[in-house]
């Protein structure tokens, strides 16, 4: 029996958006299929979620974004990471990585 997915924490779709771009250019939708594939369907992102992120990730210049065709051959925008994105999200993931053991070490001492 499959839980329900779970609420993506707040803070954690910046991160999460540039893991999935670290392997290459990705459309919004296959975005969202990355991070529920990779995280077994428990974490699910949507469109109303996304976009808002995506932009501000655009604002911030961890990403750039261009237009092509998708793999049905409809248009497309295709974000990637800068070299500013990579640093962020080595950052980010350093702190995520802190503050899951600090949990994890509560959880465990309790």
């Amino acid at each position: 029996m499959r839980s329900q997915p779970l609420e993506i924490l707040p803070g954690t779709l910046d991160l999460l958006i540039l893991r999935a771009l670290q392997r290459g250019a990705l459309h919004g939708y296959a975005i969202m299929q990355a991070i529920k594939e990779r995280s077994d369907e428990v974490l699910q992102v949507g469109e109303s979620s996304l976009y808002p992120a995506l932009q501000r990730l655009l604002l911030n210049g961890w990403v750039e974004a261009e237009w092509g065709a998708s793999e049905n051959n409809r248009r497309a925008r295709y974000y990637t990471l800068t070299v500013a994105g990579r640093k962020q999200l080595a950052s980010e993931r350093a702190d995520i990585e802190r503050m899951m053991a600090a949990i994890q070490k509560v959880l465990q001492t309790a």
